[in-house]
């Protein structure tokens, strides 16, 4: 009996110290209260105000990354609290005296690679779009919006987005204490409700530690909404009140293209952005005469696919609120891509922008479970591009349903102006092309309408899309539908995907991104991956993958033009490298003739031929806390009629925490056999990144490019004065030798100066 007494109550100190355990583990919807502010709160890194030491406190984070079944190292702490104008956010970061982890003093971080900590919150309460602020002990600030309730990696984290707030930092020997204020005005919220999901999330890159206040199972993201906790107003939040904020600029251009023996043109020009609030949770932007010379430019590509390669968007007007013009369709169906919009590639693949004269946006929440777009724009003609004045506009309403999906309708418009239906001459984009008998003639409009239902579970264990979308313009009637479905399941140790779409030959969407219909009449595709995940937790290993993959592409009438299976692993390191293998086999019946070699030499495969290959891959990334760190990649096969072999990488070297300076090579060597030819393709793009202090950078990227016999140079020194205000020097210099009909050897310098006003 008194074994047995023995044995019962050590059972009930072990059981309850599981359950003292368990509730470090703050579960979704835990609870923090926000209270007003009594007195001022002052950016000193102290949080010594009463109001601070009354604050509730979210404590207890717990581990994501590399395990989640234990709490951090070093434990942090947040406090929120408010005034009429401002959100006020606290942070405690407790740590050893190692230095800390960040790549720059640069704005906007890599957060993967800076020791950070930030607050990812929803407040429209609908576990769907929201925004987040970081920061690092450097006191270096990085925002962001999130869409789609933020479980799809970086898709769901737009950090393009720019906007004005405050913040201070302060180190110790045991911690670092980050302070943010931000303003109402700076995001849209929902003023009547009293909660909001909430939470916040530490990356201590130095330790390889991501740890979040709501525990998060290591599959998903811990800034995903549905692992989040609930800010609870004590009052409501306060009314913003008028806000409207205005952006003007001043630039001055000089530029010459010395190849066609061009004077130096000199011009000035001037515009604004503007920022209306038409309530807490709707805004309204507008743009007049808009410049985007201070823009970074495009990382170039040695693109060897039959496809367009999609660039990301960075222009400021189009990024809030930019997954709701962007939701409809496939990442490869996008009825709209707001790229197309004033700008334009030339056939050396370089960026040529269009002018606007002007756009107007709106878009946001009303009530509860509604959100609106509205957009107009319209570009002035460019007649050494071929291209009309032309008018784009987009209207879409987006309906909440269930606890996080969403169904949506919508449109999009294209009308070229000024021209007669069958003009031809100077316009000739061809995109503005269609055949009709045996006439070209240019398509005034294209219009896009449609709807989508996009399913996204409380627990982000299913997702899925599925959709309906149709054009219309002047000369087709028929087989001009867009339709897919897809859905996802994903647990901790098994994940599948499956689904597929088709588009009819008469699918045409001007203003999306539609690689597929630029080689297919119509189409019919699969596609499915499974693969499942372990933990091992031993060996320097925190997790492995191993997956295998199909697609398959078919025309109307049912040949097959593209399949491929895949097999790849990967494994992720506890020092935070990674490795990843992987095999493809892949056929192809060509639709129409293609040249992989373009445009050096007439190496053309025509249609109807096909070819079966096999490809392997190898990439390995090194450990990036260390100064001197690296990514390989390697991959080679056959390729069509011979073999390809691919070898590239980055090396990278950071001078913390003033900047770094990279270089990234990709080198292909092709060789097609007798009939086809061979050539070799080389990238190089250095990159120098120096930060002489928060406010103040200096960028410079080279990128030489064999394909194009290109050479293009970027630099950028940016001071940033005032928050969300600055001025900008700019010289860029672009050469291109081939094809010959697109010679040009460019240079230029900008000035340009832009100042955020609040009204």
């Amino acid at each position: 009996m008194r074994q047995l007494a023995v044995f019962l109550n050590l059972f009930f100190i072990l059981f309850a110290c599981s359950i003292s355990i368990a509730q470090l583990k703050n579960k979704s919807g835990t609870g923090l209260s926000i209270a007003k502010a009594k007195e001022p709160i002052i950016l000193d890194g102290k949080i010594d105000e009463a109001d601070w030491k009354e604050a509730d406190i979210a404590s207890n984070f717990y581990l994501n990354y590399p395990v989640d079944s234990l709490p951090p190292t070093y434990q942090s702490e947040a406090r929120v609290t408010f005034d009429d104008h401002f959100l006020y956010v606290s942070f405690v970061c407790y740590d050893d005296s190692k230095p800390d982890i960040v790549q720059s003093l640069r704005r906007d971080i890599n957060w993967d690679l800076n020791d950070n900590i930030g607050i990812y919150m929803d407040p429209f309460n609908d576990y769907t779009n929201g925004f987040y602020f970081t920061i690092t002990p450097y006191g270096v600030q990085s925002e962001g919006v999130i869409s789609g309730g933020g479980q799809d990696g970086d898709g769901s984290f737009n950090t393009s987005w720019d906007n004005k707030w405050y913040s201070h930092t302060t180190r110790y020997h045991d911690r670092w204490v980050a302070e943010m204020a931000i303003p109402f005005k700076s995001f849209r919220y929902s003023h009547t409700s009293k909660e909001w999901n909430i939470t916040f999330l530490r990356n201590d890159v130095k330790r390889n530690q991501i740890s979040s206040w709501i525990a998060t199972p290591i599959q998903y993201i811990p800034a995903s909404f549905a692992y989040s906790g609930k800010l609870h107003w004590e009052t409501s939040a306060p009314h913003a009140g008028a806000n409207i904020s205005v952006i003007p600029y001043l630039a001055g251009k000089t530029s010459q293209n010395s190849e066609k023996n061009e004077p130096v043109n000199t011009s000035g020009t001037m515009g604004l952005d503007a920022k209306v609030a038409l309530s807490p949770s709707l805004n309204l932007d507008l743009t007049v005469n808009p410049d985007f010379s201070n823009v970074e430019v495009d990382q170039q590509v040695i693109n060897l696919t039959r496809f367009e390669f999609q660039f990301p968007e960075r222009r400021q007007f189009f990024l809030e609120n930019s997954d709701l013009f962007s939701t409809p369709g496939y990442p490869d169906t996008r009825p709209f891509f707001s790229r197309r919009i004033g700008l334009v590639r030339d056939s050396s693949g370089n960026v040529q922008q269009v002018p606007i004269q002007y756009g107007a946006r709106v878009s946001g929440k009303i009530g509860k479970n509604w959100r609106v777009g509205l957009l107009n724009m319209r570009t002035q003609e460019k007649e050494s591009l071929g291209l009309p004045a032309q008018m784009y506009s987009m209207a879409i309403v987006q309906r909440q349903v269930f606890s996080r999906s969403n169904i949506d309708f919508f449109i999009v418009d294209k009308q070229s102006l000024g021209l007669n239906s069958f003009q031809r001459g100077k316009f000739y984009q061809k995109d503005l092309l269609r055949k009709v008998g045996n006439d070209t003639v240019l398509n005034l409009y294209n219009r896009v309408f449609g709807a989508d239902f996009n399913l996204i579970t409380k627990s982000n264990k299913w997702n899925g899309d599925f959709y309906y979308h149709q054009s219309l313009d002047d000369f087709h009637k028929d087989e001009n539908y867009s339709v897919g479905s897809f859905l996802s399941y994903n647990t901790r140790y098994l994940g599948f995907f499956g689904g597929g779409n088709m588009a009819g030959k008469n699918y045409i969407a001007e203003t999306g991104y539609l690689p597929k219909l630029d080689i297919y009449p119509g189409y019919i595709s699969t596609f499915a991956r499974a693969q499942g995940s372990l933990y091992p937790n031993k060996n320097g290993i925190v997790n492995m993958t191993t997956g295998i993959g199909f697609n398959q592409t078919n025309l109307p009438d049912g040949t097959l033009t593209d399949r491929s299976y895949s097999l790849d692993h990967s494994m992720n390191f506890l020092n935070k490298s990674n490795l990843n293998v992987s095999a493809t086999q892949i056929f192809q019946k060509l639709p129409e003739n293609f040249n992989p070699l373009y445009p050096k030499g007439d190496s053309t495969y025509l249609a109807t031929q096909q070819f079966n290959w096999t490809e392997f891959g190898v990439q390995y990334n090194s450990n990036p806390r260390r100064i001197v760190n690296y990514s390989v990649q390697s991959s080679g096969g056959q390729f069509y009629s011979g073999n390809r072999q691919r070898y590239g990488g980055t090396i990278n070297f950071r001078y913390q925490p003033y900047g770094s300076f990279s270089i990234t090579t990709d080198y292909n060597n092709l060789q097609l056999g007798r009939y086809y030819g061979k050539t070799e393709f080389l990238l190089i793009r250095p990159r120098l990144d120096i930060t002489f202090s928060t406010k103040l950078f200096f960028t410079t990227v080279v990128q030489y490019n064999t394909r194009f016999e290109s050479f293009n140079l970027n630099a950028r020194l940016q001071w940033r004065f005032r928050p969300a205000s600055d001025f900008f020097l700019v010289y860029s210099h672009v050469q291109n030798q081939i094809p010959s009909d697109s010679k040009s050897n460019i240079q230029a310098l900008v000035l340009k100066f832009t100042y955020w006003l609040n009204l």
